[in-house]
């Protein structure tokens, strides 16, 4: 990787066309509510797109431990992508249309394994905007690709015991209403990690689902105690380990320190009897 120029974590469409490589772009549209991200892609995508099936590609099977979407193994994800025709060295533009708290899940495994990939800014929206009518039926035939298995980098997951500790600032990607404990409709218990803060992942985001302005996504983790002067190790998480990967590369986007994945999430820290748990605004 090293004779190919990184790209950011998040590209507008206005800049796809100058990103430094061959371009893939892959559909990643996915709802918690049990819609069907396949049906939607099927009922229009991006022209040239493929489609992630987060549930099969992305996820490994539900456990106790690891939470509702924990990592799959390497080969299953390497299968994922070599089905799809993406090689090491393409790179590949994420899409939803939630804004990309979704497809960063692609995007920070492709990132964290050495390979380039980014989040399209303000998502399939955003691309019919400046292209109306580009949507399109017809799904790509992939070509065989040559992505190679490479292990999850250790140095960038947490386990449920490194969320907690003087030397650590557990971020929480969750909508506020599931951070304080007033809903939650998937989890058995209610509340947050004790000491953890909450960044909602969506609210460094505008109404059309771009990203915020640098300085007020800043001004946003500085208010919750992440900022460049930060000692604590940041490790960030949500439900599972999904929208929790747009608060890391969010802060890399910002230039802030990055973070660890915390890929079980609230799913199996939850289910955890022993472990305690804060409702209410921690900080």
């Amino acid at each position: 990787m090293s004779e190919l120029v990184d790209v950011s974590p998040f590209t507008r469409v206005e800049g796809l066309n100058a990103l430094p490589g061959n371009v893939v772009l892959a559909d990643v549209r996915w709802y918690l509510d049990g819609r069907s991200g396949r049906v939607a892609y099927e009922g229009g995508h991006l022209p040239g797109a493929v489609f992630v099936d987060l549930d099969r590609w992305l996820t490994g099977p539900a456990t106790p431990k690891g939470g509702r979407n924990p990592l799959p193994s390497p080969e299953v994800f390497t299968a994922g992508m070599r089905a799809l025709g993406i090689n090491d060295s393409d790179i590949v533009v994420a899409y939803d249309d939630q804004g990309g708290v979704i497809a960063a899940r692609l995007v920070w495994m492709l990132r964290t394994t050495g390979r380039r990939a980014a989040i399209l800014d303000g998502g399939i929206a955003a691309y019919v905007e400046a292209h109306p009518g580009s949507l399109t039926l017809v799904e790509p035939v992939p070509a065989d690709a040559d992505f190679s298995v490479r292990p999850w980098p250790a140095e960038a997951l947490a386990e449920a015991d490194e969320v907690v500790g003087p030397d650590v600032l557990a971020v929480d990607a969750r909508n506020r209403d599931r951070f304080v404990g007033e809903l939650d409709p998937v989890d058995p218990r209610p509340g947050h990690v004790p000491g953890a803060v909450n960044v909602p992942c969506r609210e460094n985001l505008d109404g059309q689902g771009h990203l915020l302005p640098v300085r007020q996504i800043r001004d946003n983790f500085a208010a919750a105690g992440v900022d460049q002067g930060s000692s604590p190790k940041v490790v960030s998480y949500c439900g599972s380990g999904v929208t929790a990967c747009h608060n890391l590369l969010t802060l890399e986007y910002v230039g802030l320190r990055p973070g660890r994945l915390f890929v079980g999430g609230w799913s199996a820290y939850s289910r955890d009897e022993s472990r305690p748990v804060e409702t209410g605004l921690a900080r």
